[in-house]
This record gives structure tokens, C-alpha cells and sequence, in this order.
């Protein structure tokens, strides 16, 4: 009965041991990762870089990690296009918020110096202010004596958003701006916001000439690993996209 009592013991101890070295392990590789990941992807900060399941050193002798969560808070993304089809006053970048993605089935090489993912799906927040960088900068000429540009972006309702135009009519500027509830989507790599009707500026217009102004596009490119643009819908605090991929690069 003794004999029992303290291989019990030690068999408790092992285990208490084993998760120690375990968590231990796996912190070690997450800051590692996050790391090699901040260079890769020239980061401005550290990224958070969760390694799920348990154990973490069997998965490490298998070679393949179950899934790796990224939190990525503020990514600048390329956008390599312009808006409207034209090349003036477009950033260069466009700033993403609070990018999350999930990695499932994710081997890496021998020296641990490139890692991939099989799958991946995330989340992530383009605010309006970015969004609104892609639409006309300047007023565009309508009709005659007739200017108007988009002066603002928010949450419209039911996956709307609000187009505030700003216009001006025989050299009177209109006492408030005209709101549109445009809809949004993802064609590609961009997102596309497109007017559901035409706003009321009091005169008669040529619908494709207030569509350059209503309707605008922003491409996002050079996300990280490689993964893509799937879905995008607006909410309070910008639009809401969802991205996806395959074969997607977490390190090297």
C-alpha cells in the first residue's frame, strides 16, 4: 500500500512537472513567433501570438501545431489601387484595426525557421475615417454650376452605410449634407460601396455622373501570410470583414 502511495506521488509530480515544462515551452514559442512574425511583416508592434491545445510538446514532436491564434491591433495594409479608378490622392496604405486570425494545421520545418498554416479565417475592423480616404477628395462637377463630394461615412442600420454628400448648386452650398444608405461588398480585393439611390440635390442629374461621387472602391492588398478579403459588412464603428486563406504563412 506504501509502494502505491508513492508511485501515486511520483506520478504526480512527473505530471506537475511535465505541464510546467510544457507552458513553459509554449510561451517560449509564442514569443518567438510573434517576433519572427513582427519582422516578417514590419510590424510597428508585437503582435499576440496564441498557440492552442494541450500538450504543447507532442504537437511540437509531431510537427504540426493544432491551431495558432494572431492578434494583430493596428495593420497597415497596401492598397495598390486607386480609388474611382484614378491614381490622385490615394494613401498608400489603409489602416486595418483589431486583425484576428485563426491557424489550423500548422506545420513547420525542421529548424523551426518557416511555419504554415493549412486553413485560416479572421476578423478585422476598417474604420469609416479609413474608408472615407477612398472616396473623391475634392468636389467633381455633377452637372452644370452643380459640384458635390462625400464629406462622410457612418453606420447606416441592417448593414448599411450612411453617405453624408456634401453639394453645392448655382454657387450655394446646401444648408446641410444629403444622406444615401449605401451597400457594401467585397469583389476581388476590394471593397465596394455603392449608393442604393441617388441623393436628392434639388436639380435634375445624370445618374452615372453623381455615381462618381457616391460610389466609390478601396483595395486591400499585402495582408498578412497572404490571406484574403471574403466578406465585409458595416457596423458602428466601421465596416467588419471577414478574410480567409490557405497555405498561409505565419513565419519564414
Amino acid at each position: 500500500m506504501r509502494a502505491l502511495r508513492i508511485l501515486l506521488i511520483v506520478t504526480i509530480v512527473l505530471g506537475g512537472l511535465f505541464v510546467i515544462a510544457d507552458r513553459v515551452a509554449v510561451g517560449f514559442a509564442e514569443d518567438e513567433a510573434a517576433d519572427r512574425l513582427k519582422a516578417n511583416e514590419n510590424l510597428s508592434t508585437t503582435p499576440d501570438v496564441s498557440i492552442k491545445g494541450f500538450p504543447f510538446l507532442t504537437q511540437v514532436a509531431g510537427g504540426e501545431l493544432d491551431e495558432v491564434q494572431v492578434g494583430i491591433k493596428d495593420y497597415e495594409a497596401d492598397t495598390s489601387g486607386a480609388a474611382n479608378g484614378t491614381d490622385a490622392d490615394v494613401p498608400a496604405k489603409i489602416r486595418i484595426d483589431n486583425l484576428t486570425a485563426q491557424m489550423r494545421g500548422v506545420a513547420f520545418s525542421g529548424d523551426y525557421s518557416s511555419a504554415k498554416a493549412a486553413t485560416a479565417t479572421g476578423t478585422a475592423t476598417i474604420s469609416y475615417a479609413e474608408l472615407l480616404k477612398a472616396a473623391k477628395a475634392e468636389p467633381v462637377d455633377v452637372a452644370t454650376g452643380v459640384t458635390a463630394q462625400v464629406v462622410g461615412l457612418s453606420d447606416g442600420g441592417n448593414g448599411k452605410i450612411k453617405v453624408e454628400v456634401e453639394a453645392t448648386v448655382l454657387g450655394t452650398k446646401l444648408p446641410r449634407p444629403v444622406s444615401v444608405l449605401s451597400s457594401v461588398s467585397v469583389k476581388g480585393d476590394n471593397v465596394m460601396v455603392n449608393a442604393d439611390s441617388l441623393p436628392n440635390l434639388g436639380v435634375q442629374l445624370a445618374e452615372d455622373k453623381v455615381r462618381l461621387i457616391t460610389d466609390f472602391q478601396q483595395k486591400i492588398d499585402g495582408l498578412p501570410g497572404g490571406i484574403k478579403l471574403d466578406k465585409v459588412e458595416a457596423a458602428a464603428k466601421g465596416v467588419d470583414i471577414k478574410v480567409k486563406g490557405s497555405d498561409v504563412s505565419l513565419v519564414g
